[in-house]
């Protein structure tokens, strides 16, 4: 079987992340082969990072047509950029690969988007379904029957009780308890450390334990808009 040629949006630390992954699962059966990145960070251009070169440009991406895509982006302080990315890139579903890191635990009955990157030592125990473009760092618990959707991330060590939600777009930090049957609203942030055990109002930042309101999550739309009317892309640093 021929390798698939991946190219990861993004140079930083969650990119390269996902190289390691790419590089894992090439090692395991040869089904990917890392071809590089690309980044709108100039000075970033031709380094060689988790053993890929960076490529060009985030536009270069469209002289790889023959490569899968996974947009590998998303630090707490910008945590909207990979909608804005997959909508700048406009490419059609079956161009964004599905990377399960092979030291990560996901039962038969999960399903998983396009786009979607889940890192080593992740447990899906049953009936988890993640949406498209979801990140889940390392060492995260899903319990049976949890839904993330789209463009949501899960940083390391998160733990999701079963039945829990968590909506399109949210950021949930580190180390943050999901209590069974919860949602996390669309676009909302947990930070660090939480205990979640209620519902969490879309687009809020909630933080403690047990977690509470603190203020609107950091976004770049106006409150009372939607993430669909958030302001134009242009030169979107990835990383």
């Amino acid at each position: 079987m021929k390798a698939r040629p991946v190219v990861i949006v993004g140079a930083g630390g969650f990119a390269r992340e996902t190289a390691e992954t790419v590089h894992a699962l090439h090692a395991r059966d040869g089904s990917v082969e890392l071809r590089g990145y690309v980044d709108d960070d100039e000075s970033l251009h031709g380094r060689t990072l988790a053993g890929g070169t960076v490529l060009g440009a985030v536009d270069d991406l469209h002289d790889h047509r023959d490569a899968a895509v996974v947009v590998a982006v998303g630090r707490p302080d910008a945590y909207a950029t990979r909608r804005a990315l997959v909508s700048r890139l406009g490419l059609s579903t079956d161009r964004y690969a599905t990377l399960v890191h092979p030291d990560s635990s996901v039962g038969a009955s999960c399903r998983l988007g396009p786009g979607t990157v889940v890192l080593a030592q992740v447990v899906m125990t049953a009936d988890v379904v993640l949406g498209a473009h979801v990140a889940v760092m390392p060492q995260v618990v899903l319990t049976h029957d949890v839904e993330v959707e789209d463009y949501a991330t899960l940083a390391s060590g998160v733990r999701v009780g079963g039945g829990a939600r968590v909506g399109p777009g949210a950021y949930v930090a580190s180390g943050v308890c999901v209590r069974e049957g919860c949602r996390i609203g669309s676009w909302a942030m947990v930070g660090m450390g939480s205990t979640v055990t209620c519902d969490v109002p879309d687009e809020r930042l909630w933080f403690g334990s047990p977690a509470r309101d603190v203020r609107r999550a950091p976004l770049p739309w106006p409150e009372g808009g939607s993430a669909l009317e958030g302001p134009r892309v242009g030169q979107v640093v990835a990383s």
